[in-house]
């Protein structure tokens, strides 16, 4: 496969606190951010030793909260390779102002950070009246938004996909599907369900690939069945990095190596094209 690798999810964190001082979202700061801080320059260079020619970054909310200054201005010093992807309160009256003043900094996409690593997750902002201002403004300036919940927020989900369908929607690690019974994976049901719903998509990160390797699960039973349902097209890979451990290098080859079972042309998807499709900034 000659295509170029795109990642769409690693994070990156500054050395210096001054210029961006910690504020995590919830009050409680990750532990992989303090542990593993990646700066952009430390992230370019491990892209370039695993051999990632582009990347959408994501802020990372439990370190910075709201304030996306170090994803946007890191990734501006790489515009060829990088692409932001930010977080903002969706439910603020000024929600779409701040919006479309980040966008006017280069941000390429949002995301909503219901819950994770620092709290449990608790869905009710993501259909809540209140953001669906900055949904309308995301529909009308392209801007996809990842959404970081579990299968508890999958209703949420489903209900924006059908009210704001011009808005792509990228599920962060899947949504998190319980997959241990293995085929026909009947837990991960609710995940499945979202197939019939063309503007969800799927970011398929380390989380995943570690869950097909228990129970009963498979690469080879799992992956064929969620390219069936959603098409490659729908499905693109994110590292993590540093997030996870492991090197990016290292990352990345499991990925590979975990889809092997899937066409050349659908690895490429996965590997590239949807990236880009969803992040024409990285085209």
């Amino acid at each position: 496969m000659n295509q170029q690798i795109i990642d769409i999810h690693p994070h990156i964190i500054s050395d210096d606190e001054r210029r961006y001082p910690p504020a995590p979202l919830f009050g409680k700061r990750s532990e992989w951010s303090q542990e593993r801080p990646t700066t952009v320059e430390t992230l370019i260079a491990a892209m370039n030793d695993a051999g990632v020619a582009k990347a959408a970054v994501v802020h990372s909310s439990t370190t910075y909260g709201f304030d996306n200054s170090y994803v946007v201005e890191g990734c501006a010093q790489y515009p060829d390779r990088l692409a932001a992807v930010g977080s903002v309160d969706v439910l603020q009256p000024n929600a779409p102002e701040i919006i479309r003043g980040w966008h006017d900094r280069g941000l390429a996409g949002l995301r909503l950070f219901t819950g994770g690593s620092t709290k449990e997750f608790d869905p009710s902002e993501l259909d809540d009246p209140r953001s669906f201002a900055a949904w309308d403004l995301c529909a009308e300036l392209k801007l996809p938004m990842c959404i970081q919940t579990g299968p508890i927020g999958l209703p949420q989900v489903t209900a924006m996909a059908k009210r704001f369908p011009g808005v792509d929607i990228i599920l962060d690690h899947l949504g998190r599907p319980e997959v241990a019974d293995g085929a026909p994976y009947a837990k991960a049901q609710s995940m499945f369900e979202l197939a019939a719903l063309p503007n969800i998509y799927l970011k398929l990160t380390p989380r995943i690939f570690g869950d097909v390797r228990k129970g009963s699960a498979s690469p080879e039973t799992f992956f064929p069945r969620v390219v069936e349902a959603f098409g490659a097209h729908r499905l693109a890979w994110g590292s993590n990095f540093p997030t996870s451990p492991g090197s990016l290098a290292e990352i990345l080859a499991t990925a590979q190596e975990s889809l092997a079972c899937l066409s050349e042309e659908d690895r490429a998807w996965i590997f590239s094209r949807t990236a880009q499709k969803l992040y024409p900034a990285l085209a």
